[in-house]
């Protein structure tokens, strides 16, 4: 049986006791309005369907992002600090609307107005991790969002033909060169390690000695350094052979260059040497679409050295040139 009592001017408390059901309570702007919700409430009730949304409604989307932050932020790549300010921007735009109010419509806002600021596939990261948070209230929370997730409901950006970028023509001996010139003595290595292993940025920054193991000649990954899962690399023979080249540094890592020193170095490279348009990343498509064109590698073998879950990640780091092509069909 549903209790209705004014409070104030614009509040009426709904109490609802039933026998075996926690005791529901919310407050209303209007008699009218907790009527409504009483009825509501009593009916599902009654039916066996009723799900309580009063933490929905009394939680806020910034306490959720804050609680994330926590709990989650810890067990991500570099402590989430690539989340951080994706996750400062949700809060300022959601923040104050509770998980019970938020709608498609508002995501859906947000997403066409951060498109004429930022790329697409940005837009899509942060949608990505509101995503995540919400889930994150379901599931771990236990916060019954009522009606669904809107991240689910809306479009998501369309994203643009991927880079299909490689070296051309004497594109490497130029970078090359152009590298053992810099004031840097490890880009170079880091380049033709790059061109080797296909493997990121950040995971080659990241690298230490205790995941490399030279006489069985593979890699480790472990989940806090890479963007997906833990992996193991093969290394091939000029891969080892550029780790042992290297000397041991005290703090156990293999690099001493941080994945945004490798990016301004790689950048100041290109431009001595002449080369336009070509980004670090550019490495891992042309290390990737290497491995196909080796005699005898399958899709197997090329994603256990790339890490790529799927079909459709792996082809789009895959930029097999036509004439080679033509080539191998005699």
């Amino acid at each position: 049986m549903a209790v209705i009592e004014k409070r104030g001017p614009y509040q009426w408390r709904v109490k609802i006791r039933k026998k075996g059901c926690p005791t529901q309570t919310i407050t209303k702007k209007s008699k009218k309005e907790a009527e409504a919700w009483a009825r509501k409430v009593e009916s599902e009730i009654e039916r066996g369907v009723f799900i309580s949304s009063s933490a929905a409604e009394q939680t806020t989307i910034a306490e959720v992002l804050d609680r994330y932050e926590r709990e989650v932020f810890p067990r991500l790549a570099d402590g989430g600090k690539r989340e951080s300010f994706r996750l400062t921007l949700l809060k300022a735009h959601f923040g104050p609307l509770s998980l019970a109010a938020l709608r498609s419509n508002h995501v859906a806002a947000f997403r066409d107005q951060r498109l004429k600021q930022v790329s697409a596939q940005s837009v899509k990261h942060e949608l990505g991790l509101l995503n995540r948070t919400l889930k994150f209230a379901q599931i771990d929370c236990g916060i019954h969002i009522p009606h669904g997730l809107p991240t689910t409901q809306i479009r998501m950006p369309k994203l643009p033909a991927g880079r299909d970028r490689r070296l051309r023509d004497s594109e490497e001996q130029r970078l090359i060169e152009a590298a053992i010139a810099c004031k840097s003595k490890e880009i170079e290595n880091i380049i033709l390690f790059a061109l080797e292993t296909a493997a990121r940025r950040s995971e080659i920054a990241a690298m230490r000695w205790e995941h490399v193991d030279l006489k069985r000649r593979i890699w480790v990954i472990p989940f806090l350094e890479t963007k997906k899962s833990p992996r193991t690399v093969p290394l091939s023979p000029k891969a080892k052979e550029i780790l042992e080249s290297l000397p041991r540094r005290i703090d156990g890592s293999v690099w001493g260059m941080a994945e945004d020193s490798i990016t301004q170095a790689f950048g100041r490279i290109c431009q001595r040497a002449g080369i336009d348009d070509l980004r670090f990343h550019d490495l891992r498509h042309e290390a990737t679409s290497r491995l196909f064109e080796r005699p005898g590698w399958g899709i197997m073998e090329v994603a256990s050295v790339t890490g790529h879950k799927t079909l459709t990640m792996l082809k789009r780091y895959t930029h097999l040139r036509a004439e080679d092509l033509a080539v191998k069909m005699g």
